[in-house]
């Protein structure tokens, strides 16, 4: 079997990006974002792109990032408020939002990773979040019909994972990496620590290695997205 192992993300990257592809990225705030993959699609200049993601990043760091070169046109999110550039391109229709509730973006990339087109959810009805979306009722109750996420490319990030791409995230960072990792056609991991088969414990794996493509293991900087301190009380 041919090595799943790049040196960097660049070559991880290497042959999968082209312009207006649809990217699934990993990552909950900044917990566990892929921001080697991040850092190398900026580099190659690759734009109009669509990105699911949790969120957008903030200025100056992870998605921010490709916000900062305008290499992305859309972004599918739930929680976009610490990033005042994508603000500033959203309010003067420079980028384009759908908006997601949090539950719903995750299983529409669960439900692409499994295949399933779409699914019902009572999650929006009644809000904007339903506007324009098929309405169905069940049991009496009406739900909207939300569909799953195909992405062109899923870029994520894990804290342990062996060389065949089975990978362990780490607490906050599992939310939306692993539907993330499985919704794309092309998995590429970054990761902290890669090891032999059979050094994790079957039991805990949280993604499965056939998911996984490429896999690139690097330094990061695991920033804190607001640092909030109490003053130092007078002794």
């Amino acid at each position: 079997m041919a090595s799943k192992i790049y040196t960097t993300a660049k070559e991880a990257l290497d042959g999968l990006l082209h312009d207006g592809m649809l990217i699934a990225a990993g990552g909950f705030g900044l917990c566990g974002i892929p921001e080697l993959s991040i850092a190398a699609i900026r580099e190659s200049g690759v734009k109009n792109l669509t990105v699911a993601s949790n969120n957008a990043g903030v200025d100056g760091f992870g998605l921010g990032l490709l916000l900062e070169t305008r290499q992305v046109k859309k972004m599918m999110s739930s929680y976009v408020g610490e990033n005042a550039e994508f603000m500033r391109q959203y309010l003067s229709g420079e980028l384009e939002l759908e908006f997601n509730p949090q539950g719903t973006l995750a299983e529409r990339m669960r439900a692409g990773g499994a295949g399933i087109p779409g699914f019902y959810t009572k999650t929006g009805v009644g809000t904007v979040i339903a506007e324009g979306k098929e309405h169905k009722d069940f049991g009496g109750q009406t739900y909207i019909l939300e569909e799953g996420i195909f992405a062109d490319l899923a870029i994520v990030k894990a804290w342990k994972a062996d060389t065949t791409g089975n990978a362990i995230f780490r607490k906050t960072a599992r939310n939306f990496n692993q539907p993330a990792a499985t919704c794309g056609k092309v998995c590429v991991l970054e990761v902290e620590e890669i090891v032999e088969p059979g050094e994790l414990d079957p039991d805990g794996i949280h993604l499965p290695g056939i998911y996984v493509h490429r896999i690139v293991q690097g330094t990061h900087e695991k920033r804190i997205e607001q640092r909030t301190v109490r003053k130092r009380e007078a002794s």
